[in-house]
This record gives structure tokens, C-alpha cells and sequence, in this order.
């Protein structure tokens, strides 16, 4: 059972921890990055930087990760020509230091602190219904050094926490992917949905599901899990990393379950539901949901749980030319307690740091 709260007004536009929280925003449709700080006298944009090469071209700034030691950050420009990249800056003075190619639509990243290696998924959003790769980038010099083949519209990649396994998702056929991050090779595939055929690509038959069409999924959780958004099933899956099997599948949800993070102890799950235009909350002990909140915009898109696991900060894209946002919900209370205009179809989202 849960609470559906809908329209409801910030009750506080502060951070009640008595902490400043710094967050990176992607704006895809304005080619900028926003760097944003959620603290006691309430949300405002500290800077806003133009990210990009070409400023007669849209390219697309679609996923962002900070470097574990929090000195850099990571920007994917999707849309490329054909190629998209990756692009380096410092934290701080926001200042560009390096970038490098990839492949067809690079989308969301993720950084390991044991290596030092970055894994971003090649979404391949434009190109023919085939596998596509993730890039493994060494990031002190941005060499790539591997591209491993996953899936069809491999999305959402998150790493565990000691650095050796990425968790990936593949749109198009359905599959969940662990993927050992220190000998670039797939080590597990799972079957979220059962096939409805097979697509022929050139001379290869690629199966095609898209009955579920997953989206993202979670850092494992320490109980060992992890979480998956199935955006065309409207249901959210457990899996359990052990037993390599779905042990839950909850499928009351809004409708459009997009993306996902959990608090950093394993309790509580935060999704957007791209579709309902809302935020929804749920006890991973009991697997209620216990509240599901409208966003104040349509098309919630990001979301980024802070370290200490008090607020989630979620992007929304908005719609033709309005101004995208971002929302700042108390996990606890439920309640947003902050929101800001950023430029427009707001989407990857990151956060940096809290002070003090």
C-alpha cells in the first residue's frame, strides 16, 4: 500500500540537515551543464557551463559522473557526428581537460575507484536494432582501451562498489548484463522478458524482445541486489546476485518506471516514472511502495541519491520548449523540499559533494 500524494506544494525550500549539497544537471537540448547547491538558504545555480565543440550543432550532453576522488567530472555528448564522446572537466573551476571518441550515441558512465577505469554504454538510439558495445576508457589519459559487445540499446550502467562488476541493462532484447569490469568480458546475462521474435540485422539474426524494455538499474545494494526499471512493463525487478534470479517483481508502479537509485544502506528505492510524471518511494524490506509524489513538470528523467542518504535529486526533461528541473525530495518525509529551473530536457544528473 502507499500514498499517493499528488501536486504537492514544497513544504520547505531549505535543506534541514544544516548541509550544503552540490549537484551536476545535463540539460541534452541546451548543451550545458549546470552545477547546482541544495543547502540552509535554499536551491540556486551556482554556474552554468556550455559544454561541446561545435556551437552550431546540438551534441547532446546525456549522462554525467563525478570521479570517485571527486575532482573531475564526466560528461557523455551523445549525439556525435557520427561519434559521440566523452568529455573531462575539473570540479570546481569547471574546466575543460580532456575528451575522447567513442562510439555510436554514448550514453550513461560509470568510474571505478579501484581502477581508475570509466565504462559508458553505446546506446546506439539512431542506428539498425543490433548489439552495441560498452567503452572502457583509462580516464587519466581518456583512452579507450576496450569496446565489449552487450546488448541491443545497452543503458543505465552502474558499478559495484569494489570496482569488479558493471550492471548494465539492454532495451531491446530484454536482458540485464554483468559485465567483469578487470577482463572486459560479459560474465552473466539475464532474460527480463520472453522473446516476441527475431530481427534480422544484415547477415545476422539478432532476437529482439522489448516487452519489458529496462532502462537503468541500481548499484548492487549491500543485501547483494539489484534493481531494474522496466519502462514498457510499467514493473520494477529484484534481482538477486547470488542466485542470478528475479526474486520480486513490483508491479504496481507508475506508469514509465525510467530510472533508479537506492539509499546507500539498501532500504528505500527511488524511481521516476517517465510516463505518470511522478517520483515513487518504496521499502525494499516489505516492498511497499509508501508514496508516489506529481512532479511539478512532465517527463521526470534523472535521479541521484546524496551519500548519506537524506535527499534524491531528480531531473525533468519538460516538454517542446519549457524549461527543464530539478526536484529535491526528503527520502524520509516524502515531501520535495526544493526545486530549480535549468536549461531545457534536464536529464543526467550527479552529485558531486556535501559541505560540511
Amino acid at each position: 500500500m502507499f500514498a499517493v500524494l499528488l501536486g504537492t506544494p514544497d513544504v520547505s525550500a531549505q535543506s534541514k540537515s544544516g548541509r550544503s549539497y552540490y549537484v551536476y544537471v545535463c540539460a541534452e537540448s541546451d548543451d550545458e551543464v549546470a552545477l547546482v547547491r541544495f543547502g540552509p538558504s535554499g536551491t540556486e545555480i551556482l554556474k552554468r557551463i556550455s559544454v561541446g565543440s561545435f556551437p552550431a550543432e546540438n551534441e547532446g550532453p546525456h549522462g554525467i559522473n563525478i570521479s570517485p576522488d571527486g575532482r573531475y567530472w564526466y560528461v557523455s555528448l551523445a549525439h556525435g557526428m557520427p561519434f559521440g564522446s566523452v568529455h573531462k572537466y575539473e570540479t570546481g573551476t569547471d574546466q575543460w581537460v580532456a575528451d575522447v571518441t567513442l562510439g555510436m550515441f554514448p550514453a550513461t558512465l560509470d568510474i571505478a575507484a579501484s581502477t581508475g577505469l570509466m565504462y559508458i554504454v553505446n546506446f546506439n538510439l539512431h542506428g539498425l536494432m543490433e548489439p552495441s558495445t560498452v567503452s572502457v576508457v583509462e580516464t587519466q589519459s581518456m583512452t579507450e582501451i576496450a569496446q565489449v559487445e552487450t546488448g541491443v540499446m545497452p543503458h543505465g550502467a552502474r558499478l559495484s562498489h569494489d570496482g569488479r562488476w558493471l550492471y548494465t541493462v539492454s532495451m531491446m532484447n530484454d536482458k540485464l548484463v554483468e559485465l567483469n569490469a578487470l577482463t572486459f568480458e560479459v560474465s552473466r546475462q539475464l532474460d527480463l522478458g520472453n522473446p516476441v521474435g527475431n530481427g534480422r540485422v544484415g547477415m545476422e539474426s539478432v532476437e529482439v524482445a522489448g516487452l519489458v524494455q529496462p532502462t537503468w538499474v541500481s548499484r548492487p545494494t549491500p543485501q547483494g541486489k539489484v534493481y531494474v526499471a522496466g519502462n514498457a512493463s510499467n514493473e520494477i525487478f529484484e534481482v538477486d546476485l547470488d542466485t542470478w534470479m528475479i526474486t520480486r517483481q513490483f508491479e504496481e508502479t507508475g506508469a514509465g518506471p525510467y530510472n533508479l537509485d537506492v539509499t546507500p544502506d539498501g532500504r528505500i528505492l527511488v524511481v521516476t516514472y517517465k510516463k505518470d510524471a511522478a517520483v515513487g518511494f518504496w521499502d525494499l524490506e516489505t516492498g511497499d511502495e509508501l508514496g508516489r509524489i506529481t512532479t511539478l513538470r512532465t517527463v521526470p528523467h534523472g535521479v541521484a541519491i546524496t551519500t548519506d542518504g537524506r535527499y534524491a535529486f531528480v531531473t525533468i526533461e519538460g516538454v517542446g520548449g519549457e524549461p527543464g528541473g530539478l526536484e529535491i525530495y526528503d527520502i524520509e518525509t516524502r515531501e520535495r523540499v526544493g526545486d530549480v529551473e535549468v536549461g531545457k530536457q534536464a536529464g543526467g544528473v550527479a552529485f558531486w559533494k556535501m559541505e560540511p
